[in-house]
């Protein structure tokens, strides 16, 4: 994620004149035993990504130095078709957010505007963070939902992004929730890398507490929280974070996408891209077929089991 500053160009002023500013994700967190809104420090607005609806696509600007990394090309569609006795999620519906967009760091004006996430204001979106090695965080999270999407429709359920490509800017996160609670789906991600303290490791779920539009499905988002911690745990063997939530979990009120979802829905900090040793494995093509995996099996346990 993304600290939102409403004062992106000064960070970009302080990021050189070579790359978007790579803002950190580290925010407001509240112990599980500790649930009051009262208790919750609204800090830091993690940001998501563009969608397809209002999706804004621009020109990618030329990067006065050369990117460590290289664009990702889109994992191709699974060509694999679900038949009704090996389609456990047939009819099923499943929102996928892959935090930020490609290109939010060339329209700051846009990204500072101010919206509404159901507590408080908070920037329109953000560039997110990205690895020593310039690996972007936006470019993470959509190489693994390309990964998911592709698993999920082998499995025969019907995906939702809320961006097809990550060369476009915005739209805001509200916009980006919004898609998700039209489509009425069953269960939804948002997917994000953090930008903690180099000395940092781990992953952590973030989870919804309940401040009116989400009040509904608080129980069902922590169900599927707690399925998500352990499936991602187990099939990519990323720790714990060491320096956010307990246990894994952190309960938030300061994001749009948490604050005002309407189906059950978490967001995962899938590893510190500014740890050297978490960045290998986040830049690594095999780990995000990993991380696809451990939310794909985690989606379908949850869907399956009644949700």
């Amino acid at each position: 994620l993304a600290v939102a500053s409403a004062a992106i160009p000064a960070a970009c002023a302080g990021c050189g004149s070579s790359s978007p500013p790579a803002a950190t994700h580290r925010a407001a967190q509240v112990s599980p035993a500790q649930v009051s809104p009262a208790q919750v420090s609204p800090a830091r607005a993690h940001t998501y990504t563009t969608t397809v609806v209002g999706q804004r696509v621009v020109q990618p600007a030329p990067r006065p130095r050369a990117r460590a990394a290289t664009a990702t090309t889109a994992a191709p569609e699974s060509k694999v078709t679900a038949s009704p006795t090996t389609a456990p999620l047939a009819g099923k519906v499943v929102g996928i957010d892959p935090g930020h967009n490609g290109n939010n760091y060339t329209d700051p004006t846009f990204l500072n505007h101010l919206i509404w996430n159901g507590r408080a204001q908070e920037t329109c979106d953000t560039t997110g963070t990205e690895t020593d090695g310039g690996y972007s965080e936006a470019r993470f999270n959509f190489s693994v939902a390309t990964f998911l999407t592709a698993d999920l429709r082998a499995e025969g359920a019907k995906v939702v992004l809320t961006r097809t490509s990550n060369s476009g800017v915005g739209p805001c996160v509200t916009t980006r929730a919004q898609i998700i609670d039209r489509a009425h789906a069953g269960v939804a991600i948002d997917i994000h890398a953090d930008g903690g303290p180099p000395g940092g490791r781990g992953f952590t779920v973030l989870e919804p507490v309940a401040d009116g539009p989400n009040d509904r499905v608080i129980g069902a988002s922590k169900t599927f929280g707690r399925d998500l911690l352990q499936s991602y745990r187990a099939v990519t063997g990323m720790p714990l974070s060491t320096y956010d939530g307990v246990g894994g979990i952190a309960l938030r009120t300061d994001l749009a996408g948490l604050n005002l979802t309407t189906v059950p829905k978490v967001l995962i900090e899938c590893g510190n891209m500014r740890n050297a040793t978490d960045a290998s494995l986040l830049v690594s093509t095999s780990f995000q077929r990993l991380a696809a995996k451990a939310f794909a099996r985690a989606i379908t346990r949850y869907l399956t089991a009644g949700g």
